[in-house]
């Protein structure tokens, strides 16, 4: 199970962190998703189980940082910069396998979502 923390509101320019948990028995390879209103899931960010290879989509590099606990299915999505366009449910997911990082089919797990809005 994963339960997300840390949605809200913030101003364009503002800044945001996401917490994701996970109660599992094995280290997880883990993402941020977001989907907006009317808009397909899209992968945002994505950390190896490790924590040493960290993928973006290229709408955030830059602004956004995915970060895990050592040792940890905890993870962290630091967003700076933010803009309206940043705004949208965002889900945590993870899976033990490791795949291609920005498909949704490659997570078994997720969870129930944050709500942010940027304006």
């Amino acid at each position: 199970q994963l339960v997300e923390s840390g949605g809200g509101s913030a101003q364009v320019g503002g800044s945001l962190r996401l917490s994701c948990s996970a109660s599992a028995d094995a280290l997880m390879y883990m993402a941020w998703f977001r989907q907006a209103p009317g808009q397909k899931r899209e992968a945002v960010a994505a950390i190896t189980t490790g924590g040493s290879s960290t993928m973006y989509h290229d709408s955030v590099k830059g602004r956004f940082t995915i970060s895990r606990e050592s040792g940890k299915n905890t993870v962290h999505l630091q967003m700076n910069s933010l803009m309206p366009e940043d705004s949208g449910v965002y889900y945590c997911a993870g899976d033990r396998s490791y795949g291609a990082w920005y498909m949704e089919s490659q997570y078994k797990y997720w969870g129930r979502g944050t709500q942010v809005t940027v304006s």
